[in-house]
């Protein structure tokens, strides 16, 4: 293998070790990886580098030009930024190159939205007579109700829940930390897992975690893909679903319902908030209103 494959090599392994994306997904990735090392090696570059912004363009425009459709396009350059980021956090590369390119227009087709009562069949799926079914029960209702990432919700600590106040304090990407509000069903399931289901997980060990699996470690990604992915299937929803196709119901039933785009925005974590101190008594006050008035489940 040369250095180019071997940094494919180690890309396609951390997708498939790290991320647990699914056999499908790695092959797609797999196949535009192997189309974008052609093209290096027929322009005779030996090498990826942090001045690749011009290769990866006339790759795109080379794709264009055979007839590949935009969204097809956009797939490949989602799966290039994906390469050159894994590149950048293994100080292969100083920069990522890709952050100057634009989507190909057309864009991206969104995830799927499961609808109001699919999400309802999902979340009664979990054996709740069982203290693992109310773990996973309670994980599948805040992940709906708080709009989460899937690496917020497995590393969810105990003490950041307030079931009272009906709030999760979370950290998202750059370990930025934002308050969301979880509604009345996530607080009845949280509060019956802890008090009913938690200490006999952990079998009377001790962990900061809210969901806890083996010796009081938290969940897994991978984990957690495979519990949403068994009770998709219990459930007979005729959609691949995702612990991001909950994030993303999440974020559009509540836009569906009259819900502000500023409010939304908070709550999913796209706002630069790097500490909750910004948050006044109103601010909280506004989302816990909006999130009871225009969620299905608040």
């Amino acid at each position: 293998m040369d250095q180019l494959d071997i940094l494919v090599d180690g890309y396609v392994n951390y997708l498939l070790v790290e991320k647990g994306l699914s056999e499908k997904t790695i092959e797609a990735y797999s196949r535009d990886l192997a189309e974008y090392i052609s093209f290096i090696k027929r322009s005779k570059i030996n090498n990826v580098s942090d001045k690749d912004a011009t290769v990866i363009l006339k790759h795109l425009i080379e794709l264009r030009d055979v007839g590949l459709a935009a969204r097809s396009r956009a797939r490949h350059l989602v799966t290039l930024r994906g390469f050159y980021k894994f590149l950048v956090h293994e100080k292969v590369l100083k920069s990522d190159p890709t952050k100057i390119i634009d989507l190909p227009k057309s864009g991206l087709r969104l995830p799927d939205v499961l609808s109001i009562g699919d999400i309802k069949t999902l979340i009664s799926m979990p054996d709740v007579k069982t203290p693992r079914g109310l773990r996973d029960c309670a994980m599948l209702e805040l992940l709906y109700a708080a709009g989460l990432r899937v690496s917020e919700l497995i590393n969810i600590k105990l003490q950041s829940v307030n079931i009272e106040a009906g709030f999760v304090r979370v950290y998202g990407k750059g370990s930025k930390e934002r308050v969301v509000p979880i509604g009345l069903y996530a607080k009845e399931k949280i509060d019956n897992y802890i008090k009913h289901g938690r200490s006999i997980v952990l079998k009377n060990q001790a962990s900061k975690y809210l969901f806890v699996a083996r010796a009081g470690k938290p969940m897994t990604r991978q984990g957690f893909w495979k519990l949403i992915k068994k009770y998709g299937v219990k459930a007979g929803i005729g959609k691949v679903i995702t612990p991001h196709s909950l994030r993303h119901s999440f974020a559009s039933h509540l836009i569906e319902g009259g819900a502000d785009l500023r409010s939304v925005q908070i709550m999913l974590g796209h706002v630069d908030i790097s500490s909750t101190q910004i948050y006044t008594h109103v601010a909280h006050e506004h989302l816990r209103k909006m999130h009871e008035k225009f969620h299905p489940r608040g």
